[in-house]
């Protein structure tokens, strides 16, 4: 793994909306209006983390058996230099080798406190869309509060 990427592993999509669909027409957000989101519920093979995700499904449509890497990453440049935030036309980017690119920042992060077997959260926002990532705590030990990070998948 590079020292761009901070967690990668490969996920299988268990449940589709297991709380029901959050974003509808009804509800509390306007992403309803604009697109449909579809919360993914998964699990990794390696790491064993458990995974919640909100996905554009129009533009990246997911389904119950899908299997797909997903990886969180500080920047998108090769050489490892942090992002400008700015799109440069014919560079290449870590993007380059995936499908679906989202970008925000972490707004949260917990554990259980026990000690031994430690299991830790991280929530990230991405413009709305949510993610939560559980698991034992070395695995998202190198997360901080407020980092920005790029999430990046593709389906295998």
């Amino acid at each position: 793994m590079s020292s761009i990427i901070f967690f990668e592993d490969i996920f299988v999509v268990d449940k589709l909306d297991p709380d029901g669909k959050k974003f509808d027409k009804d509800g509390f957000s306007m992403f309803a209006l604009l697109c449909p989101i579809t919360r993914i519920e998964a699990r990794s093979q390696n790491c064993d983390m458990f995974m919640h995700l909100d996905v554009n499904s129009e533009i990246y449509p997911m389904h119950v058996g899908d299997k797909f890497t997903m990886a969180l990453a500080h920047t998108l440049n090769l050489d490892g230099t942090p992002d400008t935030g700015y799109y440069t036309p014919g560079r290449k980017s870590l993007a380059d080798k995936y499908e679906y690119v989202m970008h925000g920042k972490l707004y949260k992060v917990s554990d259980d406190g026990s000690g031994k077997g430690l299991k830790a959260e991280i929530y990230v926002s991405y413009g709305g869309l949510l993610m939560m990532l559980r698991g034992e705590a070395s695995h998202v030990s190198q997360f901080e509060l407020d980092q920005r990070l790029f999430l990046l998948m593709r389906k295998l």
